[in-house]
């Protein structure tokens, strides 16, 4: 498992998932939005120095994905 903490910009120091083993290159767990602190049910996909989120609010209602890379 492992933890996901902005390094840079306007949130910088803010830890925003907390994500677990889920499979191969494969995590969920908790994503929070450092723009409001709203937590989605999450997960993620990493892919070399891409780390592709995907979080959903009520029952999957409501979603967005981001990817994010590795500087």
């Amino acid at each position: 498992s492992f933890s996901i903490t902005l390094k840079s910009g306007k949130y910088a120091g803010k830890t925003i998932g907390s994500l677990k083993a889920a499979g191969d290159n494969k995590y969920a767990g908790s994503i929070t939005d450092p723009a409001n602190d709203k937590t989605y049910s999450g997960k993620a996909t990493l892919s070399g120095t891409a780390l592709k989120m995907s979080g959903c609010v009520l029952g999957g209602l409501i979603c967005k994905s981001q990817t994010w890379h590795k500087l």
